[in-house]
């Protein structure tokens, strides 16, 4: 298979790990016990970086299930909010969770380059997406060219990925790793800390990057 099939192949199977049914069980298992328990990063950490982040313009990106756009408190009762999937189970799911915002909805593949028609926002959240795309974090890198366009000035891209080199890898966080980069469902086999500062910091300015336990926890902004 060459490497372009094959990078499909795998983004089909991490969206894919995003069923119906799944979708019911994610907070717990994996925001819950996984994130805590052998990331090592709580949930509460990643809410504190939306907190510190979000604007009231918003766009997030590889939405999961909306948890953290369900607790964040937004400083305006009515914040434009976006959402932005490459699966259609996680914009239904989150669109419905977060039904109070009137959530803006758009199905894209960040890997490709993104309609240029969207009014652009003040903030985009990347949570727990660059570890499911395939290739080193050079290529996965190419999601935040895509997305670049649609901040505005100023605006602020953020989140966090599973790592694995440059931080301290538990014996139970190294071996899922490990499977789910076998199953397809993560791509992070090569993803260092490092690569991730370095892909931020050759697009965007005001960098931040930190650790916590197995996950990079990163901020930046676009030039004003």
């Amino acid at each position: 298979m060459s490497d372009s099939g094959q990078g499909q192949r795998q983004r089909a199977l991490g969206a894919g790990a995003y069923s119906r049914a799944g979708l019911h069980f994610y907070d717990a298992g994996v925001l819950g016990i996984s994130s805590r328990f052998i990331w090592r990063c709580p949930s509460g950490r990643v809410l504190d970086l939306y907190q510190a982040n979000v604007s009231d313009n918003h766009l997030d990106v590889g939405v999961g299930t909306g948890y953290f756009l369900d607790r964040v408190q937004f400083s305006s009762p009515a914040p434009r909010l976006g959402l932005m999937d490459l699966n259609g189970n996680s914009l239904i799911h989150t669109a419905q969770r977060l039904i109070r915002y009137r959530p803006e909805i758009y199905q894209a593949d960040v890997l490709t380059p993104i309609a240029s028609d969207i009014e652009t926002f003040d903030s985009i959240g990347l949570n727990y997406l660059l570890h499911c795309l395939p290739g080193p974090m050079a290529a996965k890198a190419v999601a935040f060219d895509n997305l670049r366009p649609l901040l505005r000035p100023g605006g602020a891209i953020f989140g966090g990925t599973i790592l694995r080199h440059g931080i301290r890898l538990p014996l139970q966080a190294r071996a899922l790793i490990a499977t789910y980069n076998a199953m397809g469902i993560f791509g992070n086999s090569q993803d260092s800390l490092v690569d991730l500062q370095s892909a931020l910091e050759d697009r965007f300015e005001q960098v931040q990057v930190e650790s916590s336990g197995c996950v990079g926890l990163f901020s930046a902004r676009v030039p004003a």
